[in-house]
């Protein structure tokens, strides 16, 4: 097992950079660049945020003589080439990849072009509303897929079974943008009930409430964006859930089982639960991170909630170069080490699992 974590995160590094290049070499073709944004808005034509901050090093944008800037109008030269220098795009691509890789290595990010803050401190500012989304979202989706889809499994063919996954197949194709417009409308005060809050976690009275006034009116906040986000991985779970247990239901030993007079409750939480949820457990990792970077954009739009998936947004937006790579490369390796903790799940739970015997 030692040998080959080692393989896989040596694995980690040409990954890395590989994904880092690709959407490096993308963004040299992708026209207005910071500095566009800046001149248009100097014109009054831009989206770029009013306040600028030096960035140093970044990862892209077009450079050359003013005529690459269609906002350059009328603006000296050397005004073109401060802008240039600052944010370090008076360097050939190639010195600005590896400089920009060489400061990641070392987790140093920058400073957004837009925000005068820290791509560090940003991260760590947005990432409770994301935290707050992905890991409700999954313990939810965990908490009733689980019972569900073992009662499916056992009552495999019935009536239950099957408008259970009628009713599964249907909240699947909803897509969760078209069902929290739904929970808006019915729940927050579109067109029929107001019970819900509209945006924000919290209540601008938060700070005056006592400690379990804050708790519920966390809860009543995140309601609706949780419910939003949840309706995928429910449904995913749920049939991969039954499919796991119906597997390991028709097995030899299940029949032993039965033959040695042990009830069915006996046998299926006594023997199969533990062969059964194998593959559930081991794909929490994944399926958390799945639900905290999936999607999040549309819900956060939707409930006006700031996390990292506006921040993605806004800064693709206004091409804000420094939190777009850090926030690729701090997410990509996350992923990667993700994957890596998903398969030692494997061998915690189920320790006959020998990666090594594979030749992996």
């Amino acid at each position: 097992m030692g040998a080959y974590l080692l393989r896989r995160l040596l694995l980690i590094i040409p990954t890395l950079i590989g994904i880092m290049i690709v959407n490096f070499a993308l963004i040299q073709f992708v026209p207005g660049g910071p500095i566009e944004q800046i001149l248009a808005n100097l014109e009054g034509e831009g989206d770029a945020f009013q306040t600028i901050a030096g960035g140093g090093d970044a990862g892209g944008g077009s450079v050359g003589g003013d005529e690459r800037y269609q906002g350059a109008r009328g603006l000296p030269p050397e005004f073109i080439a401060e802008l240039e220098k600052q944010f370090g795009f008076d360097k050939p691509p190639l010195e600005r990849f590896l400089n920009m890789m060489w400061n990641y290595m070392r987790f140093d990010f920058g400073e957004s072009y837009f925000r005068s803050v820290g791509v560090i401190d940003l991260v760590i500012e947005k990432m409770p509303v994301s935290i707050t989304l992905g890991l409700w979202s999954t313990l939810i989706a965990y908490m009733i897929s689980i019972p569900l889809g073992i009662r499916k499994a056992v009552r495999d063919g019935s009536r239950f079974d099957t408008w259970t996954s009628g009713a599964i197949i249907v909240a699947y194709a909803i897509p969760g943008f078209l069902f929290a417009i739904l929970l808006l409308v019915l729940f927050a005060g579109g067109s029929y009930w107001k019970i819900f809050p509209l945006r924000g976690l919290t209540s601008n009275n938060f700070d005056e409430l006592s400690m379990m006034g804050k708790v519920l009116d966390y809860l009543w906040h995140i309601t609706l964006p949780v419910l939003a986000s949840t309706i995928a991985s429910f449904a995913t779970l749920t049939l991969l859930t039954k499919n796991s247990f119906l597997d390991e239901i028709k097995k030899q030993y299940v029949v032993t089982a039965k033959a040695k007079g042990l009830t069915e409750r006996s046998v299926l939480y006594g023997h199969v639960f533990r062969n059964a949820m194998l593959i559930v457990i081991a794909s929490f990792p994944a399926l958390f991170v799945g639900v905290f970077f999936g999607g999040s954009l549309i819900i956060e739009t939707l409930f006006s909630l700031d996390g990292l998936g506006r921040l993605g947004f806004e800064a693709v937006v206004v091409r804000d170069y420094p939190v777009m790579f850090g926030t690729l490369y701090s997410f990509g390796l996350l992923a990667l080490i993700v994957g890596i903790l998903s398969d030692m799940m494997y061998v915690f739970i189920d320790p006959r699992i020998d990666f090594e015997g594979r030749g992996e």
